[in-house]
């Protein structure tokens, strides 16, 4: 038997009850008109096996969801953090009973025994599943023998190339990092920098296109990660999810350089071991990023950036830029699958901010106007691009807004 939770009351739910939160779903999302490229995406995928959305807090998966029910006539939406009981039975009784064939299930993380019912879904019923989750999930490492069943697809919050598009119906070319480096760039382009400001202060979150103050919701998306999220992807006790929200506190307070599983340990005053499974565990739920140093004879600690635009919960935008621009650089790359890392200097030697590996090597310098070359001295790499704020195109002199146009 399937239960759902609702305020106030412990009356089972029947099926004409769920039928009205399908039905509103269906109804929320006629107020998105717009969709994000993953929808098409999504939709042309025809295989047999199962797709995941994967994506930070915020993103637009519940969106995409319902634009997806909107959609398909057969298909049904359920939020299984409202659920309670046995998906399966879910699954089996409303497909024997109405004939759906497509299930919508949102936030699936939630659910401690997904892994295993999804398997027997897939196994035993002729139906097709798209789920949600706000936490990377490990079901490939898990024993059931997922990789062939599901396919993960990512969503991250909006490039600045979206934004500018979602916000300000204005459409720009994507760009290639090759375009960037060879100076090839459309002059229309450039008009994108003039949102980049209030992009990296939370434009990035779809929430902000009808939310006027972004940080305050983005402020309650963090509490429920710790407090809901973390905790159903690990056991932990009370007292620790309070250390973690102390490590998110330093992280956010810090500057960029020198933030790593040492740093933290011993400002939050908890083991090394610790702050690497807390750090790992606020990167699986897309709060930080873990960049780990390039080449084999350094240790392989890794420097922390924190996910745009979380430092801003803890420092005004004036304090918060520096790490805001790494920030921004690392998660737009990442989004794009790139392999980033940082170079580790050796002491009283400086070194650009990150090596990057494309179609040929590309070590990059992250600053404000003033960034000078000084950083590239000795690199035997061919080409050295610094990013800052600004237009400037001289040289190897590129702006850091550019990279927001990223396809690719």
């Amino acid at each position: 038997m399937v239960y759902l939770k609702q305020e106030n009351t412990k009356d089972e739910m029947n099926i004409n009850q769920l039928l009205e939160f399908d039905r509103l779903a269906r109804e929320d999302g006629q107020k998105y008109d717009k969709r994000r490229g993953l929808y098409d995406d999504i939709v042309r995928d025809t295989g047999a096996h199962f797709i995941g959305i994967v994506g930070p807090r915020g993103a637009g998966k519940t969106i995409m969801l319902k634009q997806l029910a909107l959609a398909n006539e057969g298909s049904f939406y359920v939020s299984l953090d409202a659920m309670e009981g046995d998906l399966f039975d879910l699954v089996k009784t409303l497909h024997e009973t109405m004939q759906i064939r497509l299930f919508l299930l949102d936030e699936v993380h939630v659910y401690r025994r997904f892994e295993a019912d999804i398997k027997k879904i897939y196994d035993i019923l002729d139906v097709r599943v798209i789920f949600t989750s706000s936490t990377a999930l490990g079901m490939y490492e898990s024993g059931y023998d997922l990789s062939r069943r599901v396919l993960l697809k990512a969503l991250y919050p909006f490039s600045l190339r979206e934004y500018a598009r979602f916000k300000y119906g204005q459409e720009f070319d994507a760009l290639t990092l090759r375009d960037i480096v060879e100076k090839k760039v459309p002059p229309d382009v450039f008009r994108a920098g003039e949102h980049f400001s209030s992009y990296i202060q939370g434009g990035l979150m779809p929430f902000a296109l009808r939310e006027p103050q972004p940080l305050m919701l983005l402020e309650n998306i963090l509490k429920t990660i710790i407090h809901k999220d973390i905790p159903h992807i690990a056991r932990l006790l009370t007292d620790e999810l309070e250390r973690i929200e102390q490590l998110i506190r330093f992280i956010g307070l810090s500057g960029v350089d020198g933030i790593n599983y040492s740093s933290a340990a011993r400002n939050v005053h908890i083991t090394k071991y610790k702050a690497e499974q807390y750090i790992t565990l606020l990167e699986r739920a897309f709060v930080l990023h873990r960049v780990f140093p390039m080449g084999s004879n350094v240790m392989k600690e890794p420097k922390i950036v924190m996910a745009l635009p979380y430092r801003l919960l803890y420092k005004p935008l004036n304090e918060a830029i520096g790490g805001l621009r790494e920030d921004f650089f690392v998660g737009t790359l990442r989004a794009l699958g790139k392999e980033v890392f940082y170079l580790k200097s050796m002491r009283g030697q400086k070194t650009p901010d990150y090596f990057i590996r494309d179609s040929q090597d590309i070590v990059f310098e992250v600053g404000g106007k003033g960034k000078g070359r000084s950083q590239f001295k000795g690199m035997d790499v061919k080409i050295k691009i610094i990013f800052a704020d600004g237009y400037d195109m001289t040289d190897i002199r590129r702006p850091l807004f550019l990279a927001g146009l990223l396809n690719g």
